[in-house]
């Protein structure tokens, strides 16, 4: 039986999302706001901090989100989900995610199922300063108010 114990934990929860990853998506979606950063990490000129709480704001143009993984409380992954999908929907936003690909969970079926465009990413991106890449599979959500079917497709970042 595989070993899982400490497989996708992490003490930090602050992790940069390479710049070759988050410039290819941006040629192609213009992101207007990083909804969960900070003044170092930050992909674009405005930004929401921990100290804003993106979870209690409005989400308006383009958003650029690489949420904490393995937050809890409020700051679980699956209220940031949840989170994304409404905002679209309300604001009539985009909403670009990056987040482990968990299709076991109620909340991917609940919501990732009802993206526009899921994108599956090809290889393991090295996140900040860490040393390897991410163990999990990841996926880029695309969240737009639309009628259209999920599309599906595979994203190589290098």
């Amino acid at each position: 039986m595989a070993k899982f114990d400490g497989k996708f934990e992490s003490a930090k929860q602050e992790w940069t999302t390479p710049a070759v990853f988050f410039d290819k998506l941006n040629v192609e979606f213009h992101c207007t706001v990083d909804l969960a950063a900070d003044e170092d990490n930050t992909k674009c000129d405005l930004f929401f901090s921990t100290n804003d709480d993106a979870l209690t704001k409005e989400w308006i143009g383009v958003g650029w989100l690489n949420p904490p993984y393995g937050g809890t409380g409020r700051n679980r992954l699956s209220n940031w989900v949840e989170k994304a999908y409404t905002e679209s929907q309300k604001h009539l936003s985009t909403v670009v995610m990056l987040i482990p690909a968990r299709t076991n969970t109620k909340w991917w079926h609940d919501y990732w199922m009802r993206a526009k465009e899921i994108k599956l990413v090809l290889g393991r991106p090295k996140f900040g300063d860490a040393k390897h890449g991410l163990p999990q599979p990841l996926a880029i959500v695309v969240f737009e108010p639309t009628d259209d079917r999920v599309i599906v497709t595979t994203f190589d970042f290098k």
